[in-house]
């Protein structure tokens, strides 16, 4: 008989000095319910979070099996989500599944980063629900974004938990097909373990890249064990999501084996390595006269990531301090994406293409986002849909709402700005516009890492620069005042000590 498996996500990167969450963001994004989600995830070009086409293939490829989808809520980065929305998906989840019983296992696709405004952890919260539901024998798999703050909850309720390994995020797909492996197996009768442990580290998001430094260094072993030990099903170690400001931020390590001898002694070794290794979660930023000096002698091709307003991490996407720094030092060939000001999209899509006008960017200004104003020319309008080619968002849809490219006539300047808040990372949302990037001195893009997947094609990490920024995602984490955050905690406090790191890493 075929397995009957319940799948629900939830994704939000929540930023606690974010506005809140509403359910417009969600249904911009990715409000999916029933069965509309197995199309969805079957088809060739989707909105899902790409770890549910993932899933769903492998499911297909192993074996008879009958979907039973009942919500995927999916918003961009940004406020936690308002209480009384989040209550209502709750109920939503609840009746549908209670309906669909019996169940053989259940899926959840969640990024893991989420709360709302009456719940810390609505990741949790979620799962604890299913678990209700559904009884203590059916297996739950959870994939989670390498971005995630995990909760001791979670941990000892699903029964596995895998996360991303690739930052930027080119696995979301592996890590679904990964997580339908683990629950056929589940199904079939095995029996698996879990060891969980949160470490005081919660390293700046700069210094959470894969291709190479210590969260590099930790992903490689990780994935060392899972080949070298047959016992070790998965190892997932997560670097968090520190804006949430919230008691369950932290670096965590999650081993799912056969044996729960194996999955403590894995886990503790690699959260000890991580803890041994914490001075290493540092990174100094290049100052606004440092990019600016460095625009004004390139000889060779730029990107400046505009870190401290990375609407990937809840920034609002409007702030104009490298805009405005740029264009006053007149640097020739800048291109600039994404600016969120849908006022101002507006105003562009009224006047159309070739007009000139006194452009106003942020017309209600916030503590980051100050009034910026220039003569431009309205270059290119579109309605901001598109697929992307390459990075996270290779054969995905994306939607930009009315996008304008505004050309700034006393600097030459090329500003793209959209009406929905997405970050800057595919090339074809600067393209789509006619811009050629190959022809570019200075790329600037509103993201914090995720566009260099999609932009290494046009500089190579040397001469990408992490520019520091104010805004609600600066990775200069003393920028912020805490409220939430677990205490004393690395690199914020270098005192912090984890005394389990002599204990043989027992569970936290």
């Amino acid at each position: 008989m075929a397995a009957r498996v319940a799948i629900l996500g939830l994704h939000l990167e929540a930023n606690a000095f974010a506005p809140p969450t509403v359910e417009a963001d969600f249904r911009a994004l990715c409000w999916e319910e029933g069965e509309a989600i197995t199309r969805l995830a079957r088809a060739p070009v989707s909105h899902l979070p790409a770890e549910l086409p993932g899933f769903f293939r492998r499911m297909d490829e192993t074996g008879p099996w009958q979907p039973v989808p009942i919500a995927i809520w999916a918003a961009p980065p940004g406020g936690p989500i308002e209480h009384a929305l989040f209550l209502r998906m709750l109920d939503f989840a609840e009746a549908k599944l209670s309906a669909a019983l019996p169940l053989d296992g259940v899926y959840v696709a969640s990024h893991g980063a989420s709360s709302s405004t009456g719940d810390e952890d609505s990741d949790g919260t979620l799962v604890e629900l299913i678990r209700r539901v559904v009884g203590p024998h059916v297996p739950i798999v959870v994939s989670h974004d390498l971005h995630c703050n995990v909760s001791d909850r979670l941990a000892r309720i699903a029964d596995s938990l895998i996360a991303y390994r690739t930052n930027p995020h080119v696995d979301m797909a592996e890590r679904g097909a990964e997580a339908a492996d683990v629950l056929r197996r589940l199904i079939g009768g095995e029996r698996v373990f879990t060891h969980f442990i949160r470490l005081p580290l919660a390293p700046p998001t700069v210094t959470l890249l894969t291709a190479e430094g210590p969260y590099a260094d930790l992903i490689r072993e990780a994935e060392a064990t899972m080949a070298r030990e047959a016992a070790v099903l998965n190892v997932s170690v997560t670097g968090g999501f520190v804006f949430s400001d919230l008691p369950k931020c932290g670096m965590t390590v999650t081993v799912t084996a056969l044996s729960a001898e194996a999955a403590r002694e894995h886990a503790a070794r690699i959260a000890r390595r991580a803890w041994a290794d914490r001075h290493r979660f540092t990174r100094r930023l290049t100052s606004l006269p440092e990019a600016v000096e460095l625009a004004r002698t390139a000889t060779e091709r730029l990107i400046f990531s505009d870190a401290g307003d990375n609407p990937g991490g809840g920034g609002r996407g409007n702030t104009a301090w490298l805009l405005s720094a740029l264009h006053e030092a007149r640097i020739p060939g800048v291109v600039l994406g994404l600016f969120v000001d849908p006022e101002l999209a507006a105003e562009a899509h009224a006047l159309g293409e070739g007009a000139e006008f006194e452009a106003r960017f942020n017309r209600t200004p916030s503590e980051f986002s100050r009034p910026f104003t220039a003569r431009a020319r309205i270059a290119r309008l579109t309605d901001g849909k598109g697929v992307g080619r390459r990075g996270t968002m290779a054969g995905r849809a994306f939607d930009l709402g009315p996008s304008a490219r505004l050309t700034l006539l006393d600097s030459g300047m090329e500003v793209v700005v959209i009406s929905l808040r997405r970050q800057c990372h595919e090339p074809r949302t600067l393209e789509m516009h006619g811009l050629d990037l190959s022809a570019a001195r200075v790329i600037v893009v509103k993201s914090r890492g995720h566009f260099r997947a999609g932009f290494d094609e046009f500089a190579p990490p040397e001469r990408i620069f992490e520019v520091d920024t104010p805004g609600l995602t600066s990775p200069v984490l003393s920028n912020f005042t805490w409220k939430r955050l677990p205490r004393p905690i690395f690199p914020l406090d270098p005192e912090a000590v984890w005394p389990a790191a002599e204990e043989g890493g027992t569970r936290i």
